[in-house]
């Protein structure tokens, strides 16, 4: 099978990179000319697991106006929420209605704008919950052994057809651990509600998320944002994929067990002094609340608090 990833970041190349060791063809496709420039400079990706064993790992990498490629069967994106809509403009040229597209980006406003160019019977979306770090340009880090991380994902019509399948085959080889499901919102909204929780409290106070769910008052916090979320999901109609006691113990089991050392992908970018994805995250359940004349009052706190962050490390920046 062929695959073109768009958005050759921390997560696109762990996907592309797994896929293409399982055998199949894939083509990355990214908009940081540096990063681009760097991979084609070296002949490929620096790749380390859990920091240890760098080694090349050679890919194809263009950038969207290099790339003219029409032949691939899925188009997978990870990208940040607000790079979507340019980005895909920017690589339409490549898009065919025959092609199906695959993303597990966090958050939520990614799936009308793929509609706009792809198929709905064709639109498979799903949460990774797997870490993985972009160090620098060129150089990658992994974390976890392999194997680590899983995947649910769904059918944007909840229809499962043959291609589907095909394309579950393949990241089950790839050691991706997919699950497939057939409740599309619920199983991208489970993300949503774990990374409003983790990411957003990490990210506050630059810890991981072992410092994290060690804390004493953890599941505390964690229980009331995730019951509050819980509350605008049922308003929506939502099903969502586990309780919440469920989801309280996924999320203890991911930052405890799984990925204890590491930093969010919010935080990784707050360091960074780059704009979070906090309004397509605990924002985006505050609008869908309020569609139905309910206040997620602590989610609204948490979006604003770090909005403030992001505005004081931005004047600082200023000041210097």
């Amino acid at each position: 099978m062929k695959f073109t990833v768009v958005g050759a970041g921390a997560m696109g190349l762990r996907y592309g990179v797994l896929l293409q060791q399982a055998g199949n063809e894939v083509e990355f496709v990214d908009a940081w000319e540096p990063h681009v420039n760097k991979m084609k400079e070296q002949g490929g990706v620096y790749v380390t697991r859990d920091k240890e064993n760098r080694h090349l790992v050679p890919v194809k990498v263009y950038t969207p106006e290099e790339y003219h490629n029409t032949d691939s069967d899925v188009v997978i994106f990870f990208l940040k929420q607000m790079q979507f809509g340019e980005m895909l403009e920017r690589c339409s040229h490549f898009f065919t209605d025959k092609q199906y597209a695959l993303t597990g980006m966090n958050g939520m406003g990614h799936i009308e704008k793929l509609l706009k160019y792809f198929k709905p019977e064709k639109v498979l979306a799903g949460t990774a919950l797997v870490a993985t770090i972009l160090k620098a340009p060129g150089e990658v880090d992994f974390v976890g052994k392999p194997g680590a991380g899983s995947m649910n994902l769904a059918n944007y019509t909840e229809k499962p057809d043959e291609m589907t399948h095909k394309v579950v085959a393949e990241l089950e080889k790839a050691n991706i651990n997919p699950a497939l499901t057939t409740n599309f919102r619920g199983t991208l909204m489970a993300k949503v509600v774990f990374n409003s929780v983790v990411n957003t409290l990490c990210t506050l106070f630059e810890i991981t998320m072992g410092e994290y769910a060690n804390f004493e008052k953890a599941d505390e916090l964690s229980r009331a944002l995730i019951d509050e979320a819980y509350d605008v999901c049922e308003r929506d109609g939502v099903k969502m994929l586990q309780t919440r006691e469920e989801e309280l113990a996924t999320v203890n089991y991911v930052s405890k067990v799984a990925n204890p050392l590491h930093y969010p992908s919010m935080y990784q970018d707050m360091s960074k002094n780059r704009p979070t994805e906090v309004d397509y995250i605990n924002g985006y359940l505050v609008k869908l609340g309020r569609k139905h004349n309910y206040e997620a009052k602590t989610h609204a706190f948490l979006t604003n608090l770090v909005h403030l962050a992001e505005h004081t490390r931005q004047e600082r920046l200023r000041e210097k």
